[in-house]
């Protein structure tokens, strides 16, 4: 039975299994021969982060950091703001990073995290995304990995959410909120 609001599958749990897959041998080859630490997203990455670290065919450590966005009407809290809510429990100078989101939308919240990581001397930083909105791109950041470019459309499921729910869905789904 498919959940209220869903108007279609985008790509299936098959389809997505085998993209992380062929994503963790990219990122294996890459990084061949060095430690990696993958730096997780709250909330949204946890599920894609855990089936990437197991497709990686190397030593990972594996840290979290959460982030909260805000916007208003002065300039302190201008749109794309982004602040951290919970940040790394270990420091990362001279260590390669691979950040990891759930999505890569308009680019504000990963332009503010590679620069708050690069100030903490990192050997490597680079960005992995499951998605990758593009289209809707406000600020350029450099995505060496991703596995699906998605459509201007609002999706769910492996990890992504609408109003806390969703996130277990083993696929990725366009949503209808109107309908949810």
């Amino acid at each position: 039975m498919t959940p209220a609001g869903i108007e279609r599958v985008l790509f299936t749990q098959e389809q997505v299994a085998e993209r992380v897959r062929e994503v963790g041998a990219e990122i294996t080859e890459k990084f061949r021969g060095r430690d990696l630490k993958l730096i997780g997203v709250l909330k949204g990455s946890v599920f894609f982060l855990t089936e990437l670290a197991r497709a990686i065919d190397l030593p990972l450590k594996i840290d979290f950091l959460a982030i909260s966005s805000f916007g208003g009407s002065t300039p302190a809290n201008a749109p794309g703001m982004v602040r951290i809510a919970k940040d790394l429990d270990d420091p990362i100078e001279g260590e390669d990073i691979l950040l990891v989101e759930d999505i890569v939308d308009t680019g504000f919240t990963s332009r503010y995290l590679l620069q708050t990581l690069a100030g903490r001397g990192p050997r490597s930083l680079a960005i992995c995304t499951l998605l990758d909105r593009s289209v809707r791109r406000i600020v350029q950041v450099p995505v060496q990995f991703r596995c699906f470019e998605i459509p201007d459309r609002f999706v769910v499921g492996c990890g992504l959410d609408y109003k806390q729910q969703y996130r277990n869905l083993g696929y990725i789904a366009v949503m209808n909120p109107e309908r949810a």
